[in-house]
């Protein structure tokens, strides 16, 4: 390898020489390869990763080609799967970096089977509740793990160390965790960018074992209007909380804390039935903009493309249009977040 490859970051003193050589020894696990995972999957290789495990479920699609930037039209054209053409572009950037790459929904076993050797789990998905699931598992196996998310011209970042910091769980009431998507309000690179500065910047300390430099603030902001905040989070670690507290149950784990799906039968339809029960319409329908809204005291329908989607009051969704549940389950947390 060239001694003058990673030159200008060793001459950076936080990382030196020291800290490239534990770079090139250890292991990312990536989950999504969409926006938010193409920019840290890039900066994290072009940084010298010694391996990086990309996990996605969907493929390239053109209204993709705006933000997600390892990708290209041929890539959309091809409906190539996110992991795979990430990993094609990867490898060109960097021959020394590994790239593993999975096309799978994750779920908790999944999960498990993944995280064997990995020294910090980057989320950028596109939905809560595998990244609940994320800090649950990041709790129990003592994994830092990145939270990032990005809608409009908003960011988030937090940085959870197991032991340490407050998790995801202890912040939910506390902080303000957006349940619009960019298919519901849209989005633009440059925020996308900012959310991924952040969090490869975190990987990066992590990854050099510098502790110390680490955020223990929640950041927000809007770059569109000129705001950022970093909220201290230190007095959120709630001693009763059940994935991090004293007595961990790690709840995001069980059965009863995962969407529960269905193909309906003799209709080209499924069932989603999440987590949790209630949904509330007004919310909802004011960020459902791509698509036609019709409502009633009962359920409110939403048409997007070839597909109808229909929630119920007490939290199911019926997926019109097709039969694969994958398919369903991905156009259902782009709508819900």
């Amino acid at each position: 390898m060239s001694k003058d490859r990673y030159s200008r970051q060793t001459l950076f003193a936080p990382i030196g020489k020291a800290g490239q050589t534990k770079i090139e020894k250890k292991h990312a696990l990536l989950i999504g390869a969409g926006a938010l995972g193409t920019s840290n999957a890039e900066q994290l290789v072009r940084a010298g990763i010694g391996k990086l495990t990309i996990v996605d479920r969907d493929y390239v699609e053109m209204s993709n080609l705006q933000r997600q930037q390892l990708f290209t039209e041929e890539d959309a054209l091809n409906q190539m799967p996110k992991a795979i053409a990430a990993k094609e572009k990867l490898v060109q950037i960097n021959s020394f970096s590994t790239i593993e790459a999975h096309i799978m929904d994750v779920q908790l076993e999944e999960l498990e089977s993944l995280i064997h050797g990995v020294h910090v789990i980057i989320d950028a998905t596109d939905n809560f509740e595998t990244r609940m699931l994320i800090n649950d598992v990041s709790q129990k196996y003592n994994i830092p793990w990145i939270y990032g998310g990005c809608v409009g011209s908003h960011g988030l970042s937090y940085t959870i160390i197991p032991g340490e910091t407050p998790c995801l769980n202890c912040l939910m009431e506390k902080v303000p965790l957006t349940g619009a998507t960019c298919d519901t309000v849209g989005v633009i690179s440059p925020a996308v960018q900012m959310v991924t500065a952040h969090q490869t910047a975190e990987a990066l300390k992590i990854l050099v074992e510098d502790w110390d430099a680490l955020s223990r603030q929640f950041i927000s902001f809007d770059l569109w209007h000129h705001s950022y905040m970093g909220i201290k989070t230190i007095r959120m670690k709630r001693e009763d909380c059940p994935s991090c507290g004293l007595n961990p149950s790690y709840p995001f784990l069980s059965q009863d804390y995962r969407t529960k799906t269905a193909v309906l039968c003799g209709r080209d339809t499924v069932q989603i039935r999440p987590p949790v029960s209630g949904r509330d319409f007004e919310e909802l329908r004011s960020r459902l903009h791509a698509g036609e809204v019709e409502q009633n005291p009962f359920l409110l329908s939403y048409t997007l493309g070839k597909h109808r989607i229909v929630f119920f009051k007490d939290g199911r969704v019926l997926i019109h249009g097709t039969k694969d549940i994958s398919e369903a389950k991905s156009l259902y947390h782009r709508i819900v977040g």
